[in-house]
């Protein structure tokens, strides 16, 4: 017997995708591939239904919409509406912004650092991550299916009985 809607468990997921994250699939396509946001979001959002998981997704090319979105889901939301975990590509942001890390660390929930290129193998100005230290784990250099991922681990550990 399933339980009436009011009863059931709430899962939520933030995903949140840096600036320039928008022109995925155009963008430079020799690091960063042909794959779409949408198709990303698209693709989390079907595997996350089938666990009972709704996935909250927000691209924005401005720090502080993110650093918002991210206090709203984590810690302002009322308690059937907070978030579990979050799953970020910061973007450009990895290497500037302490505004996201501190929003991050506020809400107190774990979070997956994820980049679609390997950062370690490009500018030296990308080696330096103000999330990495913070997060549960960091996934660079598989392209797209870094999300897929960060999905099943946050699936696998903070659901899994």
């Amino acid at each position: 017997m399933t339980q009436p809607s009011s009863q059931q468990v709430h899962r939520r997921i933030l995903l949140i995708n840096g600036p320039n994250l928008n022109l995925l699939g155009l963008r430079e396509p020799e690091i960063y591939g042909h794959t779409t946001l949408q198709d990303i979001e698209q693709r989390l959002s079907k595997t996350a239904k089938k666990h009972n998981i709704e996935l909250i997704s927000i691209q924005s090319n401005h720090e502080g919409e993110l650093v918002d979105a991210v206090q709203h889901h984590g810690l302002l939301a009322d308690s059937e509406n907070k978030i579990d975990a979050v799953i970020i590509n910061p973007a450009a942001f990895t290497h500037t912004s302490v505004a996201l890390r501190d929003a991050l660390l506020a809400i107190n929930k774990p979070f997956i650092e994820v980049h679609l290129s390997n950062i370690h193998s490009r500018e030296p100005f990308r080696e330096h991550s103000y999330f990495s230290d913070k997060a549960v784990g960091v996934i660079c250099g598989l392209g797209h299916l870094g999300y897929d991922m960060a999905l099943t681990y946050c699936i696998q550990s903070l659901y899994s009985a």
